[in-house]
């Protein structure tokens, strides 16, 4: 079964999962101040991606970006994935495509662990996709296992580009968080 097809309910039930909702879990940190290259793109692509709103628009003009953004202020130290096959337990139903997947390793070739966070791109309305993340999230967390690198706490998002929902996932523990990161204004 494809990722998408968890719904919240499923992947907590399937997985044994406990659910904390709305707390605060991202550590307060001083602003990064984004590259002008970031700034120019999403100058340009935030009103695009808005005006044609589809996943695929989102997900190239303002995701993208903003997650390569990262790579660059980590100096390459972290490797990006988009729209990579991430089969990892058949028998569990973790098999499928993901948006996007951050790895510390800089391996850039195929995808190694650990693999760190787990992003959805969605349209609009980000409470069908909170499943399908949280899945890909344990398969993260038993990729890494495997790969005998496991690491205390995975994250993922989903988002639409403007609106971002922030999972962390500690053993069997999964807290979820909103929040709006980057506004429909552009940037200056």
């Amino acid at each position: 079964m494809p990722y998408s097809k968890f719904t919240l309910s499923k992947a907590v039930d399937d997985f044994h999962l406990t659910i904390i909702e709305g707390s605060r879990f991202l550590p307060e940190i001083s602003p990064v101040t984004p590259s002008p290259l970031l700034q120019d793109t999403l100058k340009e692509t935030i009103p695009w991606a808005i005006a044609v709103s589809s996943e695929k628009a989102r997900s190239e003009g303002i995701i993208n970006p903003v997650l390569l953004e990262v790579k660059r202020q980590l100096q390459g130290q972290i490797s990006v994935f988009s729209g990579e096959e991430f089969n990892v337990e058949p028998e569990a139903e973790l098999t499928g495509y993901v948006d996007f997947l951050l790895s510390r390793s800089p391996e850039q070739l195929f995808i190694k662990a650990p693999a760190v966070i787990l992003v959805e791109a969605k349209k609009e309305d980000l409470k069908p996709a909170l499943g399908q993340c949280l899945a890909e999230m344990v398969a993260a967390q038993r990729f890494n296992q495997q790969k005998q690198q496991p690491i205390s706490t995975i994250y993922g998002t989903v988002t639409s580009g403007t609106v971002w929902r922030f999972l962390k996932l500690e053993e069997q523990c999964a807290s979820i968080f909103a929040s709006r990161i980057v506004n429909e204004r552009l940037p200056n």
